[in-house]
């Protein structure tokens, strides 16, 4: 690899916006490894890498369901075995991050509800890349799901026919019990999301089409809005 494609530690630092010590404890623990051109000696980090890291993970989730961008490999859950693992290396990252002890199990479950469905809801019906986008920032506290699948729209009206706008089609996903799998029980996934939000400290803003929900933390109601575009699939911001 060309020296001009590494960066060192300290300015990959202020890059990313985290301590000096934050990235040598990242690469010990094997979140962000770093590179050394010899045993022992400095660290240095791939520039590439750098710069998705420093890069907003929304903005990059956004434009690829939008079709203006490449899949970023690096948040590319292909199966929901991929999505699973990096589950739980989210909560070994958070634990290891001291995220408050009683959220960090919630939001672990919240972002593997909403990825679940992702792969239950369009299982034999990807339209064209399957898999997920699944990506967190510890330092803004965020956690960023997306898919191009067939909408919450499309799934829901397999057994709610009656449906034909996604603003609608939102509302039931989180309000309604609702299973098109009987007698499995499925479809109920965002409900939970719901109460784990309303009384929680944990922000949500999901998009599915041309509708976005949003729902702020210990709040028992959410918004649905018409959004200015119209997305493939969904597109999820989490924060706490």
């Amino acid at each position: 690899m060309d020296d001009k494609d590494l960066v060192p530690i300290g300015e990959a630092a202020e890059l990313m916006g985290v301590s000096i010590m934050t990235l040598r404890r990242w690469d010990e623990s094997g979140r962000f490894p770093a590179i050394r051109k010899r045993e022992g000696g400095d660290r240095y980090y791939r520039r590439k890498d750098v710069e998705i890291f420093s890069q907003n993970l929304f903005r990059l989730a956004h434009d690829w369901i939008a079709g203006n961008a490449e899949f970023p490999q690096g948040f590319y859950c292909q199966t929901s075995a991929v999505f699973q693992a990096r589950l739980i290396r989210m909560q070994d990252d958070m634990i290891r991050g001291g995220t408050v002890p009683d959220l960090f199990s919630l939001l672990v479950s919240v972002a593997g509800e909403i990825g679940n469905n992702s792969f239950d809801h369009n299982l034999g019906l990807w339209p064209d890349t399957p898999g997920i986008f699944f990506a967190y920032d510890l330092v803004k506290k965020q956690i960023v799901l997306a898919d191009r699948g067939i909408g919450v729209l499309e799934t829901l009206k397999r057994v709610r026919p009656a449906l034909n706008n996604y603003e609608d089609a939102l509302k039931v996903a989180f309000t309604e019990v609702i299973s098109g799998r009987a007698p499995e029980g499925r479809g109920n996934g965002l409900k939970y999301v719901k109460e784990v939000v309303s009384e929680n400290n944990i922000n949500i803003s999901f998009q599915s089409g041309d509708a976005a929900l949003t729902m702020k933390g210990r709040d028992t109601d959410f918004i649905v809005a018409k959004s200015k575009e119209n997305l493939r699939g969904c597109l999820v911001l989490i924060s706490y």
